[in-house]
């Protein structure tokens, strides 16, 4: 197999993500102490965001709108207004947080873009994502940009086709399951899941082990050579 494109994820693949909104929820938690014990109020909050993706997409917007939601929900509708001021400003932290790149990531996408086409996939708030590439300083390693509402195997299809010869001479690296890896199998690429020891609850689904376009490595130092291994 002659890899031409390889498609990366950007949230807990390439930068930290998940760790912002872990804490942002212990914010909120503290926050509607008095209404509700975390355990509960995390099961409501996840309830409302799976409930609003099809309504605000992926991204901090949308978790924002969430937490303002279980809110009103779990005070009967007499939540204060400073606690949804707060709420506001925790979200304004997040939208403003500096990029920590994840370990080995500007390294692995340097050795990789001399020999192969790479795409960064990823999905959410287009405003937000955009800050984020411009501030993780790798924005000229990739040859293109996709910033999509979800992730499906028509999507991929669509995007190894249109930034290489199809999904049968790509790879989609990613921590999600869910959204990175089974999809891009589907539509015929390989997918290599990079495990990140913070996942969202909504992104998790069983491995896909018996599929030979299935990898797994580590994290992203590793990738070099599985992509050798693989073209050879």
């Amino acid at each position: 197999m002659n890899l031409q494109t390889i498609g990366f994820d950007a949230d807990d693949t390439l930068w930290q993500n998940e760790q912002f909104f872990r804490l942002t929820q212990d914010r909120f938690a503290d926050l509607l102490a008095d209404y509700a014990v975390r355990d509960h109020l995390m099961d409501r909050l996840l309830a409302a965001e799976r409930r609003n993706i099809g309504h605000y997409g992926f991204g901090i917007k949308g978790f924002v709108l969430s937490m303002i939601e279980t809110a009103i929900e779990v005070t009967d509708r007499t939540v204060p207004a400073p606690v949804i001021a707060e709420i506001l400003a925790a979200g304004q932290d997040m939208l403003s947080h500096p990029i920590h790149l994840l370990p080995h990531a500007q390294e692995a996408l340097e050795a990789l873009a001399e020999r192969h086409r790479l795409v960064l996939i990823t999905k959410g708030d287009l405003l937000d994502q955009d800050r984020k590439l411009a501030q993780s300083g790798l924005g000229d390693l990739f040859d293109a940009v996709e910033i999509v509402s979800q992730k499906t195997s028509a999507v991929y299809a669509r995007a190894f086709a249109s930034h290489g010869d199809g999904p049968g001479r790509a790879m989609m690296v990613g921590n999600s399951l869910k959204s990175d890896v089974i999809p891009a199998i589907e539509a015929g690429a390989t997918g290599v899941y990079v495990p990140h020891h913070l996942t969202w609850e909504l992104e998790h689904a069983p491995l896909p082990v018996a599929n030979p376009r299935f990898h797994e490595i580590p994290d992203l130092s590793y990738l070099p050579a599985l992509v050798a291994q693989i073209s050879s």
